[in-house]
């Protein structure tokens, strides 16, 4: 796995750290967050969405960003769309 760091949430303390990374060879983008309390887990699971199983794969996960790392989100898009460019 080629994972490219792309940032970590500023305003995190030691003991968290949210954290957006690209992985170059999957071309996919990778989070770490927090954890969802159950509530907002079970609202998800709860969602019928079209196209969509109702609730949460077991090799699926709920994970929760703040929305000031939405330039991080950005930045990795622009990774993985445009890998060649950087």
């Amino acid at each position: 796995m080629a994972l490219r760091f792309i940032g970590i949430d500023p305003n995190s303390g030691d003991d968290e750290s949210p954290t957006v990374w690209v992985d170059q060879e999957k071309q996919e983008i990778v989070f770490q967050g927090w954890k969802p309390n159950a509530e907002l887990e079970a609202e998800c699971a709860a969602l019928t969405l079209p196209g969509h199983a109702k609730g949460i794969p077991e090799h699926e996960a709920v994970v929760r960003i703040p929305a000031r790392m939405a330039h991080m989100i950005r930045e990795a898009c622009d990774v993985v769309e445009h890998p060649d460019v950087r």
